[in-house]
């Protein structure tokens, strides 16, 4: 099938990581093996792609210790750029990770002074993100953890993460912004450990905020892969939260370093349940993706491309699972057992309790019930595959 048939569309909602792009293929082994290009013309090609977005830090646009009449003018003509091609700043983040002052942490530092000037550029950079109509604010804590468990107390740091947090949540609402948290968890990497590992871990966080309403998750597939967890479930519990305010599609290889992969490259299963999860609850965040052109790649915008292709296909394969009879008489048996006892602990009262004291249950013959899971996953494999 022609490239054109999956040719992003502004409906897709896609957005891409300026950052993604600017990565000139250097690790910590091997300098640079590509030119970097300007923020400007990553915003452009990703126009040019029919992308909805673009995602930033600060310090993807501007350099660090800019003067504010330099921000200014970047920042207008980032404006105009993004006029011109229509595309929106979905989201943007704060670079408290690169410069030497953060490396025990920003809003987890031992330092007040540390701690407030983070808490400081992320203000300036909130006040960026609301001038190009960002409604999206995620923090990435990639130096809110340790290495010596002996410097300091864990209860502290969640106490001088949780100050900054709330201070910036009365700032958006003492400015008016229409502007949401999205914290993104990682469980370890730059750091040896960070403080906010999987997406259960800033669930509990975020309801002990002082306004826990303007606050959500970016989970990350790299991230979760990480962790040893199922991207699936992690961006489903951040969904069923009523959490999930924005998306970060990568591939990973399971617990190994962040690798940013292309989407699908090492789980096509995992790829496909993650689109269809998005795709079935209707999720109305932007897709964003934060993958890495890899240091062999000379081209990043065909790595682009190869991105929203990939996520493009899936939506298609979802609607062939969703429409495929084979695959849906299956499901249909499988969750039609029982169909009369549907509901019975949706509510709990007296009555209900007693009800079920009394139920006689025969489990031999509940435990006798097929359940053709392997059939149906090796349906779903042959769906993938393109030969079902």
């Amino acid at each position: 099938m022609s490239s054109h048939f999956y040719a992003p569309v502004k409906e897709d909602k896609f957005a891409f990581g300026i950052w993604c792009l600017q990565n000139r293929g250097r690790d910590p082994f091997g300098d640079q093996t590509r030119p970097e290009i300007s923020a400007l013309d990553c915003i452009k090609g990703l126009a040019d792609r029919n992308c909805y977005g673009f995602e930033f830090h600060d310090n993807d646009i501007i350099p660090f210790g800019a003067s504010a009449a330099q921000s200014d003018a970047i920042v207008s003509g980032i404006k105009k750029c993004m006029s011109d091609n229509n595309i929106k700043a979905t989201m943007a983040t704060t670079n408290n990770f690169y410069h030497p002052i953060f490396k025990d942490g920003a809003f987890t530092s031992t330092d007040p002074a540390v701690r407030l000037f983070a808490t400081q550029k992320v203000m300036r950079c909130i006040d960026i993100a609301n001038e190009l109509g960002s409604e999206i604010f995620v923090f990435w804590g990639g130096r809110e953890g340790v290495e010596v468990d002996a410097s300091k107390d864990p209860i502290e740091a969640f106490k001088w993460f949780r100050e900054s947090l709330n201070f910036l949540c009365n700032y958006v609402r003492s400015q008016g912004y229409n502007i949401k948290f999205s914290l993104e968890p990682k469980p370890n990497e730059p750091r040896g450990d960070l403080y906010l590992p999987t997406v259960g871990s800033v669930l509990a966080f975020i309801n002990t905020l002082d306004h826990p309403d303007m606050c959500g998750i970016n989970p990350e597939t790299a991230h979760i892969k990480m962790a040893g967890l199922n991207p699936y479930h992690e961006f489903a519990q951040a969904l069923d939260a009523g959490k999930l305010l924005d998306v970060h599609l990568n591939g990973q290889k399971p617990l190994r370093f962040d690798q940013d992969l292309t989407f699908g490259s090492d789980d096509l299963k995992e790829a496909f349940f993650t689109t269809k999860l998005l795709i079935d609850h209707k999720y109305a965040g932007t897709i964003g993706f934060d993958c890495h052109p890899y240091r062999t790649e000379s081209n990043p915008w065909d790595f682009v491309d190869r991105n929203l292709r990939t996520y493009k296909i899936m939506q298609e394969k979802v609607k062939q699972f969703n429409e495929n009879n084979e695959i849906q008489s299956i499901l249909k048996e499988v969750h039609g057992a029982s169909k009369n006892l549907q509901g019975s602990l949706s509510k709990f009262t007296p009555e209900a309790a007693t009800k079920l004291k009394e139920m006689t249950f025969d489990p031999t013959a509940l435990a006798s019930r097929k359940l053709p899971y392997e059939k149906l996953d090796q349906l779903l494999t042959e769906l993938i595959l393109g030969v079902l």
